[in-house]
């Protein structure tokens, strides 16, 4: 992933520019890379970015749960069904 420099920021520096760091992040739209000894520790994102990301994770996610589906139903088998009269017999 190539970063572009001018958007890193050490976290000394952000300590003690964080107001005026938030702004320019709300202003340009643009993520913030965070150093800490000299290397990529964090990133700050403007809150619409976060959230277009988490909505990215959550349909991602419903594809993954519909592939489980998907393969579960190749191996289905309606023989191998147990009736719920039988499982309370057995209980």
């Amino acid at each position: 992933m190539l970063v572009e420099t001018a958007q890193m920021l050490p976290i000394t520096r952000l300590q003690k520019e964080l107001t005026q760091t938030v702004r320019e992040l709300s202003d340009s739209g643009k993520p913030v890379y965070i150093l800490k000894n000299n290397n990529l520790e964090a990133v700050l994102l403007s809150y619409q970015e976060y959230e277009y990301l988490k909505e990215i994770e959550s349909i991602i996610e419903q594809f993954e749960i519909n592939d489980i589906i998907k393969a579960r139903l190749e191996r289905y088998n309606s023989k191998n069904n147990i009736s719920w009269e039988r499982i309370r017999e057995e209980i």
